[in-house]
């Protein structure tokens, strides 16, 4: 009975770690956007490849991924994104590239900004909570209070997701 109780104990605690380890949007012992409480998830470099993006106004370049549900949902064209689904967006510089010219190359990382679909946690927010990161560091509130207005000004028709899958 005793080896049956421990055996449940340890089951049940590796549970909850796991599923605290593998929450969407969090990621062990990184600091978490505010207002919405996002962080860099575990792993994301391993995602794939939704589109890339060139921001002239910023000068970057940006390579967008997403995780498996995000991925489903692009090939499958599903709106509104299912709960679970979360998109990375990495950007730096735009620079010249030195080995060839009028090319150009990735620069300096800029930021990490990530959005984490939960429609219940982040019903006020469209289903979305959003995360803007420099140097795996959350950036400060007022930047992150421009997040949903813009994506609710920009593109409400699709989800408040900007990034359209490159096929």
């Amino acid at each position: 009975m005793l080896r049956t109780s421990v055996i449940l104990v340890a089951a049940t605690t590796m549970s909850a770690i796991a599923m605290m380890w593998f929450t969407p949007g969090r990621a062990g012992g990184e600091a978490a956007s505010p207002i919405f409480g996002v962080t860099v998830p575990e792993g994301y470099r391993q995602w794939e490849l939704v589109a890339v993006a060139h921001e002239s106004g910023l000068d970057e370049l940006r390579g967008i991924l997403g995780n498996s549900m995000a991925m489903k949902a692009y090939l499958e064209g599903t709106l509104p994104f299912p709960d679970g689904a979360i998109l990375a967006k990495l950007a730096w510089k735009h620079v010249p590239s030195t080995e060839f010219n009028g090319a150009f190359v990735p620069g300096a990382a800029t930021t990490v900004q990530i959005m984490v679909k939960d429609s219940q946690k982040y019903a006020s927010t469209g289903g979305w909570g959003f995360g803007r990161f420099i140097d795996g560091k959350p950036v400060d509130e007022a930047q992150h209070k421009t997040c949903v207005p813009c994506h609710q000004a920009n593109v409400k028709g699709h989800d408040l997701v900007f990034t359209r899958f490159a096929r």
